[in-house]
């Protein structure tokens, strides 16, 4: 209602009783009831406040103050999405900014031992490199920091796993059947696929990276491609489980080894068997093909005849290794083609140089049976194992004694390890149903030994070892100087 006013005085008496009616408080069961401002309008105004729904709080939205409205009021779209809570953020590993360093060091390095110092200090972690940039430092990508633990929701022991060959992703083969994929930078759950029915034993990437090979309980091998696609599926063992395969270096061959005692080799593209490898009397436990030529070395359970080395184009067995004196569980291949590693259940290690065909170096340290091992991708003479107490140790050849070694890694048997492709990760698994990570240490992490958990022979005290540092007095420096060899008292 619009009102007019004849004079300014009657305009000043009108505002101040409309603010004398405003301050006053209302009827506490009865409407307020507002005078109009024109007098020649005398009927009272009266409103009706009707119940309205009752007011849900929400979390208050980015660049607006947190307010009390119905939930169903509140709108969606771009600008207006709920704060993140930063407390909660996940730990991650990001080597983009040590990668981009490493490009940006190479154009004033002379050499690679042109490098510069990082300090102890966390503001320094962008500038630690990568393995590829400091391979005269293998010591550097020993990986005793646990950075996280991953379960599925259905609890079952992990047999085996692979990281994608990007390395953006980690592949878990569970006893389920599963094939459970984890974020390879924030470690989180990404997907599942029920991709056997039984447990899968054993996964393998081609050397090309276009194809995945995984073998299960039954004797079943299955094909996928990088999107996950199952193109083909055969039986390589008759109702007996594979527990490793391996390709050829051309990727055109697969070798199988399963508890059949046997170990077979097959056309990949036909899934024609070309070879059966018997010699051994007990279960084939792992199987790896040479690198470069067409040798394959088979571990067995066979405490009689434990490791074997076959022709690949003819299957006669080249040569028989006697030196363990137990069943072997883990064999590799080094990428020189010259190092074969053997881990056995006589809690010992074994290195062979093929070249003159005898055993080279003894790793002793594990307490139990040695189940899986796996060479380091960038460093030639470094290499991971794992044993059946859930140790977990680093060495590196021609050192005697480990570099480091968890001996309470996991709860139970680790039963596979995969390094990420770039060398700063370690993902294993293990019989305690877990998938753990472990990474380097950053600048000024500090060592803390939690319950035992770290313990190395290569590692001392020195502090207790060292001399005290004489104090120098006014007699010393008063003193004339002494020169060793020309007898000057």
């Amino acid at each position: 209602m619009l009102a007019t006013f004849s004079n300014p005085h009657m305009h000043q008496q009108a505002f101040q009783q409309r603010a004398s009616t405003s301050m006053e408080a209302p009827p506490a069961e009865s409407s307020p009831v507002i005078k109009s401002i024109d007098p020649q309008d005398e009927s009272p105004l009266k409103f009706d406040f009707s119940s309205t729904q009752p007011t849900q709080s929400k979390q208050a939205f980015r660049f607006k103050a947190a307010t009390n409205r119905p939930i169903d009021d509140i709108p969606e779209g771009p600008g207006r999405r709920l704060r993140k809570n930063v407390a909660n953020v996940r730990k991650h590993i990001d080597y983009v900014a040590n990668v981009l360093n490493h490009v940006e060091g190479r154009l004033w390095q002379h050499s690679r031992f042109n490098r510069t110092v990082t300090q102890p200090d966390i503001l320094y972690q962008n500038y630690v490199l990568p393995p590829a940039s400091m391979p005269d430092i293998p010591v550097d990508c020993v990986l005793t920091k646990f950075v996280r633990s991953a379960m599925n929701k259905v609890k079952c022991p992990v047999y085996s796993l692979c990281w994608t060959p990007e390395g953006k992703r980690l592949i878990t083969g569970a006893s389920s059947g599963e094939f459970t994929l984890w974020n390879g930078t924030a470690f989180n759950f990404e997907t599942i696929l029920q991709a056997h029915d039984v447990a899968i034993r054993a996964m393998k990437w081609s050397h090309n990276d276009q194809w995945l090979a995984s073998a299960d309980h039954d004797g079943f091998v299955k094909y996928w491609q990088p999107n996950f696609n199952n193109v083909h599926m055969f039986q390589a063992h008759k109702d007996e489980p594979i527990r490793s395969l391996s390709f050829c270096p051309t990727d055109v061959k697969l070798v199988t080894g399963s508890d059949d005692a046997t170990a077979r080799v097959w056309d990949f593209a036909r899934c024609n068997e070309e070879r059966v490898l018997r010699g051994h009397g007990a279960d084939v436990r792992s199987v790896d093909w040479h690198p470069t030529k067409a040798l394959i070395a088979t571990g067995s359970r066979d405490s009689q005849q434990p490791v074997k080395l076959w022709d690949a184009k003819t299957g006669q067995c080249l040569a028989t290794l006697h030196d363990h004196k137990n069943s072997v569980m883990a064999v590799q291949w080094n990428k020189n083609g010259n190092w074969l590693l053997t881990g056995s259940r006589d809690h010992v290690i074994k290195l062979y140089d093929v070249r003159m065909m005898r055993e080279v170096q003894t790793f002793r340290g594990h307490k139990k049976e040695v189940t899986a091992l796996a060479w380091h991708p960038v460093h030639e003479g470094l290499f991971v194992s794992g044993g059946g107490d859930g140790a977990l140790g680093y060495w590196l050849v021609n050192n005697d004694k480990e570099l480091a070694l968890l001996e309470q890694a996991h709860d139970m048997a680790i039963w596979t390890l995969e390094w990420h492709p770039m060398g700063h990760i370690l993902a294993t698994g293990s019989n305690d149903n877990n998938t753990k990570f472990w990474t380097r240490n950053r600048p000024g992490d500090t060592q803390e030994d939690v319950g035992g958990l770290f313990s190395s022979s290569s590692v001392h005290n020195f502090d207790d070892e060292r001399e005290p540092i004489p104090i120098t007095t006014e007699e010393d420096l008063n003193a004339p100087p002494q020169i060793p060899g020309l007898f000057f008292n």
